[in-house]
């Protein structure tokens, strides 16, 4: 299958780029002006989300489109929300009229667990109702309506992943939690700073194994006129004082800690992927958070430390 990876210069985007092509898949890459740095030897072209006549173009001989372009940061949806409306959701909608125009009907979509808001059931399942606590969720919300509502039409297969915390690997993002420890193990920063006494759960899972998920779904996509919802996470939930821990004892550093105010966030978020590993046959392989913390100590190249 020739498969289009919008974002695939990302970090997620350059895993799903890899997990495609191991998978036999044909793959390109679309990425905006001036940002090329996709996985060696992967077509690359060049477009923008909002713009419908540059995707037409890049979706000729396509068979099918894995989704991942787009706006990820919380505290700047809420500063710009327009802007995260604009190119979540305005960007899926420009996707999918270039998908009509090249007669492409498969799509898997990036989406985000953030949506769920914070539920009391736990582990969480895809029956949930959506209750997102912020506009980048509902920027998000608003794609995957976009897509049942193409979908409906019959003009569509699509598979939605609702992503739940990423990690390993060669993590670009400084503001996420597993970077930031490693950083105050590797002596980067001088403390890691914790909002109330560590005790929230979250679920965890490697970026290698969340982009295996994108080529279950390609294999799975349903048929026409459908539209497919699947948490994609670990299963295992992991304290920041786990976390913490952990990351200490595999690293054999001392991780200092700062604990801040308490802020307002869900005790416990963790997934129910059992939809997930029964219809699209996919199962974590290295999820574990110990795996998690050595690959990304070892991508962060931690040996040329100080010791």
């Amino acid at each position: 299958m020739r498969v289009l990876v919008t974002g695939a210069n990302g970090y997620l985007g350059g895993a799903v780029v890899e997990a495609l092509r191991v998978g036999g898949h044909d793959v390109v890459g679309l990425v905006r002006p001036g940002r090329t740095r996709v996985p060696y030897g992967v077509p690359v072209l060049v477009g923008d989300l909002l713009d419908t006549e540059s995707l037409t173009a890049a979706l000729q001989e396509v068979d099918a489109v894995c989704h991942l372009a787009g706006l990820t940061r919380v505290r700047e949806s809420f500063a710009d929300p327009l802007r995260y409306f604009e190119v979540n959701a305005g960007g899926t909608v420009s996707l999918l009229r270039a998908m009509a125009e090249a007669k492409v009907r498969g799509l898997v979509f990036a989406s985000t667990a953030s949506i769920y808001g914070t539920p009391e059931r736990q582990p969480m399942s895809e029956d949930l109702p959506d209750r997102p606590p912020h506009p980048y969720a509902a920027s998000k919300q608003a794609a995957e309506l976009v897509i049942a509502a193409q979908a409906a039409t019959g003009r569509l297969s699509a598979i939605v992943l609702r992503l739940f915390n990423i990690a390993g690997g060669a993590d670009p993002d400084p503001t996420r939690i597993v970077p930031r420890v490693l950083s105050v193990a590797a002596g980067d920063s001088p403390c890691l700073a914790i909002n109330g006494d560590g005790t929230a759960v979250r679920d965890y899972v490697h970026i290698d194994d969340a982009a295996t998920a994108f080529a279950a779904a390609l294999t799975h996509l349903p048929v026409p006129g459908s539209c497919l919802r699947y948490n994609i996470g670990s299963g295992n939930g992991t304290s920041v004082n786990e976390l913490v821990a952990a990351a200490a004892r595999l690293t054999g550093r001392t991780i200092s800690v700062e604990h801040l105010p308490a802020a307002p966030e869900p005790p416990r978020l963790v997934s129910d992927t059992s939809r997930a590993r029964t219809e699209l046959h996919w199962e974590t392989k290295v999820s574990d958070i110990d795996t998690i913390l050595r690959d990304g100590w070892t991508q962060a190249e931690a040996p040329s430390c100080p010791q």
